[in-house]
């Protein structure tokens, strides 16, 4: 597929256009906790409660699940591109199916097949963004991934809010036709994106990869330093992995690569147990349970909430190279826990059980204390903000700047695959925990959190600043059990120690610039790399 090099000249562009991906998650986030409380939603399909509610919003991550594993295997066939504009058209199919579903069943199926699309999108969209971003950005550019949530979250909402107005059922398939636009602009729009050059040159396609490099790093210029670098660390690393063998699943448990498969996944699972999709979901229940009453008045509240997540997102594209992914996470996960123990504490202080007619369940609410009412709204405002610049997007950008090339897809579908399950586990488990155990669910997810913080200061080394293909030395220097003590020099390479290491492995002497227009392939850096 041809690109443009205009486009791929301007990081941001190239960098961002792709997280219209993640904004579909945030799509369909809202597009249930919009309509929760909606009585032509709960008419249409029979009003929907505990568990059966749980397994309508749980099929869209049962269905991302699935899409996640898959990457493994289709993002090193296809490639990245391709992949990310076949999430766009499944998305399509399955909002269809659901702006014209009649009864659960064509619900759920619409919803699933949906998730597939999101489960695709949200692990092969930071692969794509890590492989082709420089190092001093990279982490900006994956942290677009979460601001495009928290846009698809805070535009469907208010247009499901505005739709609130409309008498029928227009007032909810309205958002879920709507929601096809974005994904129909990805999947042309990245029609004029490059591809990986990391997935070119895996598959012996030397020439348009350095091209692409020049494009994304050196304004066109092979010569460049930067562009150089790149592109000998990739053959170096290619080359080590083939004289490994051909790529296989056992790989993923080869010494070294397992433990960033774990911490892959245990961050992604920590980011769903931290309690924030819970919130997004359920939003409806929380300021309902605070004491919040009427619909119009919840949906006001909530929308602040939402705004909110959008707004400290964007503090983190600085301070995730700036400060780093360490400090970002500890910070996070610390600031969620206490304030999740507020909430609990106060809700567990002040409210009581009572029967609510409109769903026909028992609910913990507080009565007669407003300001304890606005205490738990604001200390949810207060978790919301915590959890968007810190958690969110570095959750995303960790998973996929850890693994070398060889297992990178099937790691990074592992990793989301965690997010997914987790996700799945908790939107069906939590309807029927807050009319059962009620504000002690806030306790579990601030125990969670509290139990994140220990995981990550002990296990988590610092990567930002560096390339991919630099994370080898971050990992191959120990510390497994003491993160704090990974340098910040560890890893970092300019241009002529990498030609001192291509000299050594293949014999040469004075290794020059490599332009594989001009370059035969007895000279090639990377002799087990095919060049053109």
């Amino acid at each position: 597929m041809q690109y443009s090099p205009w486009i791929a000249s301007n990081p941001y562009v190239v960098g961002s256009f792709a997280c219209i991906g993640g904004g579909l998650f945030g799509l369909d986030i809202s597009s249930m906790s919009g309509v929760l409380n909606n009585p032509y939603w709960l008419d249409e399909f029979y009003n929907p409660q505990g568990d059966i509610q749980g397994a309508i919003v749980a099929s869209m991550p049962a269905g991302s699940f699935v899409g996640a594993l898959s990457v493994g295997w289709l993002a090193d066939i296809f490639g990245r591109k391709r992949l990310i504009i076949l999430a766009g058209i499944i998305w399509v199919i399955g909002s269809i199916l659901q702006c014209a579903s009649v009864n659960r069943g064509m619900l759920v199926v619409g919803r699933i097949i949906s998730g597939i699309s999101v489960g695709i999108s949200s692990t092969v969209v930071p692969v794509y963004q890590a492989e082709i971003t420089a190092p001093g950005i990279r982490g900006r550019i994956v942290s677009l991934q979460q601001w495009s949530i928290t846009w698809g979250i805070l535009i469907q909402y208010f247009i499901q809010f505005g739709c609130s107005y409309i008498n029928g059922v227009a007032s909810f398939r309205i958002p879920w036709g709507l929601q096809m636009i974005p994904a129909i602009v990805l999947s042309v729009g990245m029609l004029a994106f490059p591809e990986s050059p990391r997935y070119l040159l895996d598959n012996d396609r030397s020439e348009e990869a350095l091209q692409i490099l020049a494009d994304l790093h050196g304004g066109g210029n092979r010569e460049d330093e930067l562009v150089q670098l790149e592109y000998h660390e990739i053959i170096l690393q290619i080359e080590t992995e083939r004289k490994e063998g051909p790529k296989a699943w056992k790989d993923m448990f080869a010494p070294g690569i397992f433990r960033r498969v774990f911490l892959g996944m245990s961050l992604q699972m920590w980011s769903q147990l931290t309690g924030m999709n819970v919130m997004m979901y359920y939003i409806t229940y929380v300021f309902a349970g605070a004491g919040l009453t009427g619909r119009r008045a919840n949906l006001i509240a909530a929308s602040v909430q939402y705004v909110l997540n959008m707004v400290f997102t964007v503090p983190s594209f600085w301070a995730i190279d700036w400060w780093g992914r360490r400090p970002l996470l500890l910070t996070g996960t610390g600031l969620m826990s206490f304030f999740l123990f507020l909430v609990g504490g106060l809700q567990g202080g002040y409210g009581e059980v009572q029967y609510v007619a409109d769903s026909g369940t028992n609910q913990w609410v507080i009565v007669g204390h407003t300001s304890i009412t606005y205490g738990v709204i604001v200390c949810s405002y207060l978790f919301v903000v915590s959890f968007s610049f810190t958690m969110g997007p570095v959750s995303w950008t960790y998973p996929s700047e850890i693994f070398p090339m060889k297992v990178r897809a099937k790691a990074v579908s592992w990793s989301t695959a965690a997010n997914w399950a987790f996700n799945f586990a908790l939107a069906f488990a939590v309807p029927p925990a807050f009319n059962t155990i009620y504000w002690k669910t806030y306790m579990i997810f601030a125990t969670f959190n509290a139990a994140a913080f220990l995981h990550i200061f002990f296990m988590f080394p610092e990567t930002k600043g560096r390339t991919i293909e630099e994370m080898e030395e971050v990992f191959a220097s120990g510390h497994v059990f003491t993160a704090w003590k990974v340098g910040h020099d560890i890893g970092r390479h300019n241009w002529e120690e990498i030609r001192r290491e291509v000299e050594g492995r293949t014999g040469t002497r004075d290794v020059e610039k490599v332009d594989p227009e001009h370059h035969d392939d007895e000279s090639a850096s990377a002799p087990a790399v095919e060049t053109v």
